[in-house]
């Protein structure tokens, strides 16, 4: 996770930042009595925090938190790190507590922010955990440790050879011919609307530049859109810019099965924040 990864407000004015901590029903009252305008988003499994000083009142706030917990916790935690330490590459020892540093794995993240007072340090690029969470991250380190190898350049290099002339590779080879192709079959009596980001099944946020009118043949293609009808026309599409995601108005409600059917929707806000990180990303990687 980086700086990037920090979710945008609707307006696109100020950011969004995200805390996760140990669910405790005083805490959580002391979090939205410090944070009246904080929400829980279920897609991050965090809570989000608008403006611009969202951050420094957040790493404030935990800090508090810290000292208000057991003050004898920091020194338990010193001592069963020393009584059964972590030996791994991927931790460091600093005065305050571990400092975490792994290839980029979702399954890392999300391990992580299960660990009170976990906190990612951008300006480092690594997760640091005080001594007070040890026995928590003890009690996730096994499945973050695996993770992290997973993620190594070597290992995904291992996997793609593995991969290599099977019928896996042979799929993926297919499918990422299939999206060069920038087509998505779309009912006739039920088209998206052109030039706005909507959601799809298939590709996630994306913007329908065009309604070719071509009739799809469902066979050929059902394995890439399984849900594909006869009477489904082909329309092309583009990525979003971070500008239209922004300006775009999230639905107020999760779309539900006849929508996915259908193939496209739209998008609620947790889609959307996943989609402006990965614009403003994608945007950072062009302008350099």
């Amino acid at each position: 996770m980086s700086k990037d990864d920090v979710p945008t407000s609707q307006d696109g004015e100020a950011p969004v930042e995200t805390v996760s901590f140990a669910f405790d029903r005083m805490t959580v009252q002391r979090f939205r009595e410090t944070f009246p305008r904080a929400r829980w988003s279920d897609t991050l499994r965090a809570w989000t925090v608008p403006g611009k000083t969202a951050r420094r009142r957040i790493d404030r706030w935990l800090a508090g938190e810290v000292a208000r917990a057991d003050v004898f916790a920091a020194e338990k935690g010193r001592d069963a790190y020393a009584f059964e330490p972590i030996l791994s590459p991927y931790l460091d020892v600093i005065k305050t507590g571990f400092r975490i540093r792994t290839p980029f794995s979702r399954t890392v993240v999300e391990e992580l922010r299960q660990v009170p007072f976990a906190q990612w340090n951008g300006d480092l690029r690594v997760w640091e955990v005080p001594f007070a969470s040890y026995d928590e991250l003890q009690h996730r380190w096994d499945a973050i440790e695996a993770a992290a190898k997973r993620a190594e350049p070597e290992e995904r290099r291992k996997r793609a050879e593995a991969r290599r002339g099977s019928e896996d590779e042979a799929k993926a080879r297919r499918r990422s011919a299939e999206r060069r192709r920038r087509r998505l079959p779309v009912p006739a009596d039920d088209l998206p609307p052109v030039e706005r980001p909507v959601a799809t099944s298939a590709y996630g946020i994306i913007v329908v530049t065009d309604i070719t009118g071509e009739v799809v043949d469902p066979d050929p293609v059902a394995e890439f859109y399984p849900d594909a009808g006869a009477e489904d026309v082909w329309a092309t599409w583009r990525l979003p810019t971070l500008e239209e995601l922004i300006h775009t108005w999230p639905a107020r409600t999760v779309a539900g099965e006849p929508e996915r059917r259908r193939g496209w929707w739209q998008p609620d806000i947790g889609e959307l924040r996943e989609a402006r990180r990965t614009a403003r990303s994608r945007e950072r990687r062009k302008a350099r």
